[in-house]
């Protein structure tokens, strides 16, 4: 029977979900195996309120809601169906000579109660990846979805609560009062995805409590663009990764360094992508997002004065929308080269010499994505190999957080954790070490007053 909690405290139901998971029944691996099965169902029975509640919310056209919300999430469900079963399975580990006659596994447990924290960008996708990698792995779950967001929101209670105990998953609705009370809850797992400010706030709650968390925080991802490279597609994959959404992504490019050699032609090549994706006038084109909100939109609007405009630069106020814009940064300390934009504005660096891009990025917080446009091997070792950011791709924008394999964090300002395919059920996992001993003998020598015993000691393990 599934339990009504519309009207019960955030404490009543934190409790509730102690009690279910106490009672064991989110353990048996049928258990999850159904719950991913019924989400994958009702996912497919609320597909239009989906897009059509992305729609009203970020505007958000059929085709990139459905690509960047729906189909991850239905491709992350059948991968974790094909393969949880078998990540869910204690582990052997290699036998030590001094441990001779015993038998060493890692048991994957569930941490218990959960709180998953969603962020109003991709407001599906970011809410119910992690909730899935929590289910696989044998958690109840509280999920707190962006109040920016209300029609998507409203899908998602519409989905979950009324067809599961609210013991095990139930959405809350709510702004800062609700997120603050949810934190004030001692839970055996956070999970938040969000901004770097918020989630300092997040991480100094948990540590009230030691509860251990991911954060999936943002910062400013650079893209770099090499002299060598195919001018016309890389400027469609840059354009593709910064206006999706309309650059309301936290691993959109959010500057880009171009080699000076070709520096103006790149930078014709991507007008032409931002024409051919959205025609001459991308405000008044459907399948162009807007901006969230009028407080987000006036912030985005701001970094326009921050530089010279080099192509774009039109708004409309009640549309919420920002013409896709590049520009030439007056200052590298100036608001739009200190800010992560999350928006359709991109900054344009040049450089001569790739250290110097190497030092200016190595010089800022630690990025969560970054992105190469070479050919040169070389290069791209170099690049990989001496700056530190959290994921990305070479030659492409965006696609590495589409695939399941490759495991999606940040380092340093940009996060801590990563989830996707296994990695999301290892998060939400603990790995119990446990140590069978045999009994048909004994190692006297490690006994106090043994004979020989340190002598022993020191061959086996000095």
């Amino acid at each position: 029977m599934v339990e009504d909690v519309a009207t019960q405290p955030i404490e009543g139901l934190f409790q509730l979900q102690q009690s279910y998971f106490a009672t064991g029944k989110t353990r048996p691996l049928i258990e999850r195996e159904m719950t991913l099965k019924k989400l994958q169902t009702l996912i497919d029975e609320h597909e239009n309120d989906i897009l059509l509640a992305l729609k009203k919310d970020l505007n958000k056209s059929e085709t990139e809601a459905y690509m960047t919300e729906i189909a991850i999430i239905k491709d992350e469900i059948k991968h974790l169906l094909k393969n949880f079963k078998k990540w869910a399975k204690p582990k052997k580990v290699k036998t030590a000579l001094t441990h001779f006659g015993t038998k060493g596994v890692q048991v994957p447990e569930p941490y218990g109660t959960t709180l998953v924290i969603a962020p109003w960008n991709y407001p599906f996708q970011l809410a119910v990846s992690p909730m899935l990698g929590a289910i696989a792995a044998g958690n109840t779950v509280i999920l707190k979805p962006s109040e920016l967001t209300p029609n998507l929101s409203a899908v998602l209670v519409k989905i979950v609560n009324p067809h599961f105990d609210s013991g095990f998953l139930h959405v809350v609705e709510g702004g800062v009062e609700e997120t603050q009370q949810l934190l004030e809850q001692k839970f055996d797992y956070i999970f938040f995805t969000g901004s770097v400010p918020v989630g300092k706030i997040v991480m100094e709650a948990a540590s009230k409590h030691l509860t251990p968390v991911t954060l999936e925080l943002g910062g400013k991802s650079p893209c770099i663009v090499h002299h060598d490279v195919d001018l016309s597609l890389a400027a469609k994959r840059v354009a593709f990764g910064k206006l999706t959404n309309v650059g309301q992504t936290c691993i959109a490019p959010d500057y880009l360094y171009v080699h000076k050699s070709i520096k103006d032609d790149f930078i014709l090549e991507l007008q032409k992508a931002i024409h051919r994706f959205y025609g001459v006038n991308p405000i008044q084109n459907e399948t162009y997002g807007k901006i969230v909100n009028e407080r987000h939109f006036n912030r985005v609007k701001s970094y326009l004065k921050d530089g010279k405009i080099l192509f774009g630069g039109n708004v409309d106020q009640t549309l919420h929308k920002i013409e896709p814009t590049l520009i030439s940064p007056d200052r590298l300390d100036s608001p739009v080269m200190q800010e992560e934009i999350f928006g359709p504005v991109l900054p344009i660096l040049e450089y001569e010499s790739i250290d110097e891009v190497i030092d200016f990025v190595n010089g800022r917080p630690k990025p969560l994505a970054l992105y190469l446009f070479t050919k040169d091997a070389e290069l791209q070792k170099r690049i990989t190999t001496t700056i530190s950011y959290g994921g990305g791709c070479i030659n492409d924008t965006l696609m590495h957080i589409a695939t399941p394999y490759l495991p999606f964090g940040g380092v340093g300002e940009s996060g801590m954790g990563n989830y996707h395919g296994k990695n999301s059920f290892s998060t939400f996992s603990h790995y119990k070490s446990v140590l069978k001993q045999t009994n048909l003998f004994d190692f006297s020598f490690r006994y106090p007053n043994a004979k020989n015993g340190l002598k022993i000691i020191k061959k086996l393990m000095g």
